[in-house]
Parts: structure tokens; sequence; C-alpha cells
């Protein structure tokens, strides 16, 4: 089952966080580039101090114990979120008034 998913999310293209069970590290912002028979190829970067370094690594389908992705983010910052003219009201954010504080 695991198997479907990570090939699912590499057909997808999106980031995700992989967390390596025999390592116990967290993978951040990977992409799956590909998977043949049980070894997966992941792409990351990571940022020490002055260097950005892009790493692209295979590891066994067994050592990966989960996977994360992000799915929605929004800025704490105190403003209105733009809103699609098609978005359904249903699904719209409500919007947050000064007035509505108590």
């Amino acid at each position: 089952m695991l198997h479907r998913k990570i090939y699912q999310l590499c057909c997808d293209g999106r980031e995700v966080c992989i967390f390596l069970r025999d390592q116990q590290r967290w993978i951040e912002r990977a992409k799956i580039l590909d998977i043949e028979g049980d070894l997966v190829t992941i792409r990351y970067e990571t940022d020490e101090e002055d260097e950005i370094a892009s790493w692209e690594e295979m590891v066994r389908l067994e050592s990966i114990g989960s996977i994360s992705q992000k799915l929605a983010s929004v800025s704490k910052g105190n403003f209105d979120p733009l809103i699609a003219d098609d978005c359904p009201e249903a699904e719209q954010i409500p919007k947050h008034s000064p007035e509505s504080e108590p």
C-alpha cells in the first residue's frame, strides 16, 4: 500500500516531507523522482549557514517510515486573504473584523 502511495506522490510531483526510520531523520521539501523496485530516488535542498546544497538520494522503500505533505498555508499577518471570484461561499474563510473582538 505504501508503495502505491509513494508512486502516486511521484506522479503528482508535489513536495513532501519524508521520515527515514533507519536514520531517524526528516527530509523536508523533497520531491520523489523515481521508484525502481524497492529503491526510491528523492531530491531535496539543505540550507546551512552560507551554502545551499542540492541532494539526490536513493533510499530503500522499507526505510521510509512516514510521508507528509503540506496541503495549504495561510499567513498569520493581519490582513484579509484574497478570495477568487468563483470560490463557493461555503469554502471561504470568514473575514475577521475588529468589531467582533470582545
